[in-house]
């Protein structure tokens, strides 16, 4: 799949790796509507740099965790923009919950948002890809999700889900609709990350290094132009850390 002329939708597409993804999509010249929930500046501020490279663009508010949001978030592109050709699920509640404290409404908040959404988010899409002829869906995982770490569980356990709904939406939507994961390792330290932490982050990672949200965008970019030979398959942008 080409993407220029395009209409793509990134959920989360506000900030941090899911600017990165809508900002690379624009390059290459397809349409973008990103989702935010609570990143209303910044979801204006990407639209603007989204605008100023040739494209149409808009931000669209949604709750993930919410089925009516949601619905109205893809009538919401289809009224606008006509059609729907790729799907990039993006959007993510990452919070550290140490099994101690873990209480039943962070592992909802996690699953809902991190999967439920997702899952939600591509059974609306694809009737609409189907009248296009076919599309893509992305779903961002984790390379935690394959090897958890501790203090995350309803993150891990959401992302690992993610994964496994990757491998059956690729079975059920095949042959026009691919799917496809990407899962990033070390990418943005998370809030709080003390120096010291980084640090030891990197000393574990086989590149010895932070990875950066281009390049997760870039393997974006790969999964949807550089091979339409590829679905329920999982691109791992992690500087080796799943093996280190």
């Amino acid at each position: 799949m080409l993407l220029p002329g395009r209409v793509a939708l990134v959920t989360g597409g506000a900030r941090r790796i899911g600017r990165a993804i809508a900002l690379a999509l624009a390059r290459r010249r397809a349409n973008v509507v990103i989702s935010y929930r609570t990143s209303r500046v910044d979801a204006r501020r990407t639209v603007t740099r989204l605008a100023a490279l040739g494209v149409r663009a808009e931000a669209i508010r949604a709750d993930l965790s919410k089925v009516a949001d949601i619905r109205r978030l893809i009538q919401r592109v289809n009224r606008r923009f006509g059609r729907l050709d790729v799907l990039i699920n993006s959007a993510s509640v990452f919070a550290r919950t140490p099994l101690g404290t873990l209480a039943e409404r962070d592992w909802d908040l996690h699953l809902d948002t991190n999967l439920k959404g997702p899952f939600l988010c591509a059974l609306l899409a694809i009737r609409l890809m189907r009248k296009a002829g076919g599309g893509k869906i992305i779903n961002i995982t984790d390379w935690a999700g394959e090897r958890p770490y501790r203090g995350y569980l309803p993150y891990c356990v959401s992302k690992a889900g993610l994964s496994a709904l990757t491998k059956a939406l690729a079975k059920e939507l095949a042959p026009h609709i691919q799917v496809i994961a990407v899962a990033p390792g070390p990418i943005l330290p998370p809030a709080g990350q003390s120096s010291a932490e980084r640090r030891r982050v990197v000393r574990r990672v086989p590149l010895k290094r932070w990875g950066a949200p281009e390049d997760v965008a870039n393997a974006v970019v790969f999964a949807i132009e550089g091979t339409d030979f590829m679905t329920g398959s999982t691109i791992y942008i992690d500087g080796g850390r799943l093996i280190g």
